[in-house]
């Protein structure tokens, strides 16, 4: 006879609405892991001066791109989210409940977004491509992080514990390179930067050491978008 250890089973995934009302209370506005760390140092990199400028902090949780944009000098900062949960933990003044493809804001009256790690939440780029278009001005930009496709391919989940000690698994759909060119092209957007950064630590799961394990984007609206009177 022939034992096996038994492997612990898989925890349960939560809609991304489910997750963060259950996450909230815990989510501080501030990197609290390694991974968060990595994806934080990449998007200050390819983050332009937001002196300023007026920015929304889409997806913005607990408002942690929103103090950054602050802290960098910007002229107005709006955090929106559909968590109200975690909208009622951000302490940011000017914020809403929004869809990432439906923000109650008219057209062309962004300079830039910040958007991190929210757009794997979503099955469907394009409608949420559109809708950045659609708010940001001429030659506004977009900077984007989010899980890398090739980490969640290799067996990466996006986990969390609540405050019971359970832990479950958060819905996350990967996207490819190209489902962001596309998803860009068809909006008007052009991408102009990108990084991919991987984790180097040695207690890094071994299936992710040395694997990028976040994607950063960083588009540009090039010209007025055209809207329909």
């Amino acid at each position: 006879m022939r034992l096996f250890k038994r492997s612990p089973p898989a925890p349960a995934i939560l809609s991304s609405l489910d997750a963060y009302a259950r996450w909230a209370e815990r989510y501080p506005p501030h990197a609290h892991n390694a991974l968060m760390r990595l994806e934080e140092d990449a998007m200050r990199r390819l983050m332009p001066s937001v002196e300023g400028l007026t920015i929304l902090d889409l997806a913005g949780g607990t408002g942690r791109y929103g103090f950054i944009a602050e802290q960098g000098g910007a002229h107005q900062v709006i955090s929106m989210d559909n968590s109200l949960p975690m909208l009622n933990a951000n302490p940011l003044r000017a914020r809403a409940a929004a869809e990432l493809d439906m923000v109650p804001l008219r057209a062309a009256c962004i300079d830039g977004i910040l958007c991190g790690l929210a757009v794997g939440h979503i099955s469907d780029l394009t409608p949420v491509f559109a809708e950045m278009a659609r708010l940001l001005k001429p030659n506004g930009w977009a900077l984007i992080s989010d899980f890398h496709p090739f980490a969640f391919i290799s067996g990466g989940k996006r986990t969390f514990t609540d405050g019971n000690g359970h832990t479950f698994a958060v819905e996350h759909y990967p996207h490819l390179y190209s489902d962001y060119h596309n998803a860009a092209h068809n909006a008007g957007l052009i991408i102009e930067a990108v990084d991919e950064p991987r984790l180097k630590n040695e207690n890094a799961p071994t299936n992710l050491q040395g694997a990028p394990v976040v994607l950063i984007i960083r588009l540009r609206r090039s010209s007025a978008p055209e809207y329909s009177p």
